[in-house]
């Protein structure tokens, strides 16, 4: 179980219900668009996110990435971190047929997915060490890398997210944010050659 101090925002109940075995926390359900205009829930995500923080854990559909976008907007001030799950096709089994674009939502997930989805946004289990300074990544770093504005970006973003299990729908700032919390910008340069050369040779 993995203790954690920030309130975590999911889509629906089932998602709470899965989160709520994977983590000791707050859990704050969405009940999906609604939240749009949901004073109350907006006022007690607003109160999270400035004092204890919040963790946006949508699912990895274009539904949850507008939620996404919306919080990040109405929100205004406190920290938000987001916790990314993978693009992983199938269907819920509560459901009779998989959602419309086919991807598992949170609560579809394996707990260790979960759990992997968390380490990788730099949430993890205080064991009291602490990560030395690195220079940070940043869009220029995308460019450079041929992630972005090139021939060939498009396809080199979708091996890349691929490659570390990322969902493809994410944007531009929501890779950089998260591959801060993965690696260092000498490993992503190495990573981005590697994908390269890879390309080349097929």
């Amino acid at each position: 179980m993995l203790h954690v101090k920030q309130a975590v925002i999911v889509e629906g109940k089932y998602d709470k219900i899965k989160l709520s075995s994977v983590i000791d926390g707050v859990i704050i359900p969405t009940d999906g668009f609604n939240v749009f205009k949901n004073k109350e829930t907006l006022a007690l995500i607003r109160y999270f996110a400035e004092t204890t923080g919040i963790i946006i854990l949508t699912d990895s559909d274009a539904a949850g990435f507008k939620i996404r976008s919306f919080l990040k907007g109405a929100v205004g001030k406190g920290e938000i971190l987001n916790v990314y799950v993978p693009d992983i096709f199938g269907k819920e089994r509560r459901k009779t047929a998989p959602s419309k674009e086919g991807k598992l939502g949170v609560e579809g997930m394996e707990k260790e997915i979960i759990l992997e989805a968390f380490r990788k946004a730099g949430i993890a289990a205080d064991d009291g060490s602490e990560q030395s300074y690195r220079e940070p990544i940043t869009k220029l770093d995308l460019y450079e890398c041929g992630l972005s504005g090139g021939k060939n970006s498009s396809e080199m973003r979708k091996r890349l997210l691929a490659e570390l299990k990322l969902p493809e729908l994410l944007t531009a700032s929501g890779m950089v944010a998260i591959l801060n919390t993965m690696m260092s910008r000498q490993e992503l340069f190495y990573l981005a050659e590697k994908l390269n050369s890879g390309e080349e040779q097929s």
